[in-house]
């Protein structure tokens, strides 16, 4: 199977480029300050409209925009791939780990991801479409969304991405104390299936590589129910709610192609839903600022004459 992701570095690297190019585009798309003369025309009275960037202007500005936020969006994936290279300690506390899952599974009753593998490995062919949904869809469905976003929704762009980020990091975080996914656990009877169709992003043949001891929490299922929290939140269409079947599907194919237990789908739904409440507690932290703060008669100041409401956000 063919690999399209980028390494750490070459992702750090382009992130840099990108964000270079940013700063460059927008002091560009600056406006010049004219010089005043001897014979220049009094300047214009107070509350007269500034005069409105040329449309070259608008659209260095554009891209920068674009440029910075796909910068972000690369050094956070670059922190994740430089993550996943590396753990704190060796596969033998990955697989004490993945067994303790198990069994804490077992106790509580949640359905056999054994079982439900099993279910589905007399068709080949569907098993092939989960390893790559798996091994790819989660990036196309994430980046299509933020474009969506900050193409039609732009007031709701910055909540998303602060989302985005503050899910990732924690689980990123997280992820420094490996866990082996069940694919690599004896005795559970689940087959790697990306390694027997050749379809495993890790290689041909499975093993043990710092990169696969990252299954808790599955950032796969986490950003899925990131992409359908989003649509619910900012789309208005009544055909909206079907996005919450997207998260659905995902975590049943990182549990079919064993790259996942059900626990990993939960601690990233507690995960979310943690980074979720962190970025209201900060909305409301400085909406309270702007309140004490702000300047009487300035439009935007919260709780000041002027005010248009916030539309929901995806924390809404």
């Amino acid at each position: 199977m063919i690999d399209l992701e980028l390494s750490w570095r070459a992702a750090a690297i382009t992130a840099a480029c990108l964000a270079g190019a940013s700063v460059a585009a927008r002091r560009a798309a600056r406006p010049a300050t004219p010089q005043p003369s001897a014979t220049q025309a009094t300047p214009a009275q107070p509350g007269t409209p500034p005069a409105r960037p040329r449309h070259g202007t608008r659209r260095l500005a554009l891209a920068a925009g674009i440029a910075q936020e796909a910068a972000v969006l690369l050094a956070l994936f670059a922190l994740w791939q430089l993550a996943g290279s590396f753990s704190l300690v060796g596969p033998d506390g990955a697989l004490a780990r993945a067994q303790w899952i198990w069994h804490a599974e077992r106790v509580v009753h949640l359905p056999s991801e054994t079982e439900i593998q099993r279910a589905f490995l007399g068709h080949p062919l569907l098993v092939q479409a989960l390893n790559l949904y798996y091994a790819s869809l989660h990036f196309v469905v994430l980046i299509s969304c933020l474009v969506w976003v900050y193409v039609w929704h732009r007031r709701q762009y910055p909540q998303v991405r602060t989302a985005l980020v503050l899910f990732t990091a924690g689980a990123l975080l997280i992820q420094f104390l490996p866990v082996a996914p069940p694919r690599m656990l004896q005795g559970d009877g689940m087959v790697d299936t990306a390694a027997q169709y050749g379809q495993s992003v890790y290689g041909a043949v499975a093993g043990f590589n710092a990169d696969q001891l990252s299954a808790m929490p599955s950032v796969h299922v986490g950003w899925a129910l990131l992409v359908a929290v989003i649509v619910v939140q900012v789309s208005r269409s009544r055909w909206r709610w079907l996005a919450l079947g997207y998260p659905l599907l995902t975590l049943l194919a990182v549990v079919v192609t064993a790259n996942h237990f059900w626990l990993d789908g939960i601690a990233a739904a507690l995960l979310l839903a943690l980074a979720l409440l962190v970025q209201r507690a900060g909305q409301a932290v400085r909406r309270r600022i702007r309140a004490r703060w702000g300047r009487p008669g300035v439009p935007g100041r919260h709780g000041q004459p002027g005010d248009v409401p916030d539309r929901p956000s995806v924390d809404a």
